[in-house]
């Protein structure tokens, strides 16, 4: 990556000339101050590396976003340690409308959605036809991938989340907005998802290529039960790509630079970039805050082999918490997308539709298994899959997901409970006449 850095001067004042953060509003974005700010192509092209600046920071992919996720789909796997209430309420379910992590994060993902929208309504400040179609690439992206992740934790089956696809050019007129049913902001993502696959280049330095685009189209369409376009989107990833597995489970995590492994990374440096995992999930001597999230007996139990190297990836604070080894370097990208999730979700696919493309479900399996050292399975269901995901894929922010897209249960919930769905900020509700809470707040 770590060339962004560069731009970080640039970003901020860009940013300080044209945010305007005075409240939460139906979709927190930037007031045009400076025109001459939009009229630049290079100043859009770094308008985009600011986008992605946004998207990475604690209150999004640089943290929270995996993090309440995970606290939501865990029970007893997990225990809250810290002194913040807020990460606990997402863990015992018992959020307040007023949780501030949740506004900023509701927040933060708006923004980024509201630079990609500037950055898109601006393309004709590109000369290079190829340019032009990598930046609107990396912008749909960067705003499909935002509204999945509010769209998953702030709606439910039927009421989606605001969606606004062009920028604000008047900050004086009505910015109230309804929300948007859930099956039109799955509309726009996959449109944006669609496109992003034509448009973007086969490889993109540290930033969004089409193997991104497709990583997030199979995640999708698995989180859809539509697991033809799931299946082939992954397997598309797996087979076209030049992504390997890592040599061991343990060479996947705390990289300064993406990996063999790594389709898409939050990219973090001593200068830019947030790692709010490691706040919470690591020790002191490792850059956290000591351990606020632990792990427990029950997470182990998940485990049939002991010679299985993710059964051990732990290691114990000065308190004798155990905490996981996926966040131990405080400059270490942040994985968003690995090739091992591609590789169990073609085999989930494969699995329920009954088909073997590229491979069979058994054998996908058991290359993850034989990287982490546990004995190869001679057969497997749905089930053993879903587990793997677990051993596989354990807090890296698809705990609730799972849960609900299996249909499944966690703390006596089940996975249509409001207490599983985040709620509307209460700084949105006061701001919005036409904004509408979540049951139960």
């Amino acid at each position: 990556m770590k060339d962004l850095s560069i731009y970080i001067i640039f970003v901020t004042g860009l940013l300080f000339l044209l945010g305007c953060e005075d409240q939460l509003n139906v979709e927190p974005t930037l007031s045009i101050s400076d025109e001459a700010a939009l009229t630049s192509e290079d100043n859009i092209k770094k308008l985009l590396i600011g986008t992605y600046e946004i998207d990475g920071s604690r209150n999004s992919h640089g943290g929270y976003v995996q993090i309440f996720s995970e606290l939501l789909g865990s029970d007893e796997q997990v225990s809250w340690n810290g002194t913040f209430t807020e990460p606990r309420e997402a863990l015992t379910k018992t959020m307040l409308a007023n949780n501030f992590i949740i506004g900023a994060v509701w927040n933060n993902m708006y923004r980024v959605i509201s630079q990609s929208n500037l950055v898109l309504d601006h393309l004709t400040l590109i000369s290079d036809d190829d340019e032009r179609s990598r930046i609107e690439g990396e912008a749909r992206f960067l705003r499909a991938l935002n509204y999945f992740e509010l769209v998953r934790l702030f709606g439910n089956t039927t009421k989606g989340v605001p969606v606004r696809l062009q920028s604000i050019s008047d900050f004086g007129g009505d910015l109230k907005i309804a929300r948007s049913s859930t099956a039109e902001v799955y509309a726009a993502i996959q449109e944006d998802i669609t496109k992003a696959v034509s448009l973007l280049p086969d490889e993109n330095e540290f930033y969004a290529d089409k193997y991104a685009a497709l990583a997030l189209q199979a995640r999708v369409n698995l989180y859809l039960g539509k697991y033809t376009e799931a299946r082939d989107a992954a397997h598309l990833v797996i087979s076209n790509t030049n992504k390997a597995l890592s040599a061991s489970f343990a060479k996947a995590f705390n990289q300064d630079e993406n990996g063999v492994e790594d389709i898409y990374t939050m990219q973090v440096t001593s200068q830019s970039g947030e790692n709010q995992l490691i706040q919470m999930y690591a020790s002191e001597e490792n850059g956290g805050r000591g351990g606020d999230i632990s792990i427990n007996q029950a997470y182990l139990d998940i485990f049939d082999d002991p010679n299985d190297e993710r059964a051990h990836f732990f290691y114990e604070n000065e308190k004798g918490d155990l905490l996981t080894g996926k966040y131990t370097n405080q400059f270490g990208n942040v994985p968003v997308f690995r090739l091992a999730e591609m590789i169990l979700i073609r085999a989930e696919c494969n699995m329920r539709l009954n088909t073997t493309i590229g491979n069979q479900p058994l054998d996908d399996v058991n290359v993850l298994r034989q990287r982490a050292g546990a004995a190869v399975l001679n057969s497997i269901d749905i089930q053993d899959i879903l587990s793997e995901r677990q051993r596989e894929l354990a807090f890296e922010g698809l705990a609730i997901y799972d849960i609900k897209r299996t249909q499944s249960s966690v703390a006596g919930l089940p996975y249509n409970s409001p207490k599983l769905v985040l709620p509307i900020p209460q700084a949105e509700i006061d701001a919005n006449s036409l904004m509408e809470q979540n049951e139960g707040y």
